[in-house]
């Protein structure tokens, strides 16, 4: 059987380990990725979003919520709002270019909390087994048994709806699917030959776990991660029509929650932001799909 690619080479005791290239372990992951033509297009949007909200402040820097014409202006009736203004007068294009901003950071940003704690709680279990096996698979047990908006509601409206506040309580509710994930490899992963060839050199746990293991396990961990920020997107987008996200801060669920009492006379209201949340959540599941081809030895040696 073919070793994997992803698998490391042991230096002997007393010898210092070869110097390479941090991304020389996965460049024919990369190359595999670049291979993927919808891949690469969801790559090419999501970076094209990633720089507008970059942008924002540059395109449109004032405030977005302020009220700069008359209301409801459709698109295209102004030069200078394209897109048309809201039932208060406030620019759409600018919303947009903003709401992108919000939406993307809260995505990132959970699933980001959400992926260190699941990491460590899987890496845990499925390294150490045993007792605190048992303890962590009843405590991810008991978060799953929880609806995951319905946490999130709850953790909102405890406290103040803030951008921070909405980032925090998606990651602590979706962290299970990353724990089980994480435990799942290690478990598969502990008793193989190059990590018991690690503790028979006296490596430490720790370096065994983080040099080793994890490594080997961060491929299918890096694939749910990039489907994991679509869904905090969306998660997001329904708190905000709501009423649940942050009054200060525009969204793309915001903006729909705004004109979804208008969708018959200014369809345009909750048309554009739906299409941006669209192409958003489109974009990270092609790069997803892509990932998981690319990373996936099996899929990727098949002729």
């Amino acid at each position: 059987m073919a070793s994997s690619p992803l698998l490391p080479t042991l230096p002997l005791p007393g010898q210092t380990p070869p110097q390479r290239s941090p991304f020389g372990r996965f460049s024919p992951q990369i190359r595999a990725f670049l291979r993927n033509p919808a891949g690469v297009a969801g790559a090419s949007l999501l970076l094209l979003m990633l720089l507008m909200a970059c942008a924002a402040s540059l395109f449109y820097p004032g405030d977005p919520l302020d009220m700069v014409a008359q209301p409801l202006l459709r698109p295209g009736q102004d030069a200078h709002f394209p897109l048309g203004t809201d039932s208060l007068g406030r620019d759409v294009a600018a919303g947009l270019v903003h709401g992108s901003r919000v939406s993307l950071l809260i995505g990132f940003s959970a699933v980001s909390i959400s992926l260190v704690i699941g990491t460590l709680i899987g890496t845990l279990a499925g390294y150490f087994g045993g007792r605190l096996d048992d303890l962590l698979v009843h405590v991810t047990e008991l978060f799953q048994t929880m609806p995951t908006f319905l946490f999130v509601i709850v953790l909102v409206t405890i406290g103040q709806p803030s951008v921070p506040l909405i980032s925090l309580s998606i990651g602590i509710a979706s962290w299970p699917t990353i724990a089980r994930l994480a435990r799942a490899e290690f478990r598969s992963l502990r008793e193989s030959d190059f990590v018991m060839a690690a503790r028979s050199l006296g490596y430490s746990s720790t370096r065994i776990i983080f040099h080793e293991i994890l490594p080997n396990a961060l491929p299918p961990i890096i694939v749910t991660t990039s489907v994991m920020v679509a869904t905090a997107i969306l998660n997001e987008s329904a708190l905000s029509f709501l009423g649940l996200g942050d009054p200060n801060r525009v969204s793309w669920g915001s903006m729909i929650g705004a004109g979804r009492e208008m969708l018959r006379t200014a369809w345009y209201l909750t048309a554009f932001p739906g299409a941006m949340i669209v192409a958003a959540v489109l974009s990270l599941n092609l790069v997803g799909d892509a990932l998981n081809d690319a990373l996936n030895p099996r899929l990727r040696n098949t002729p």
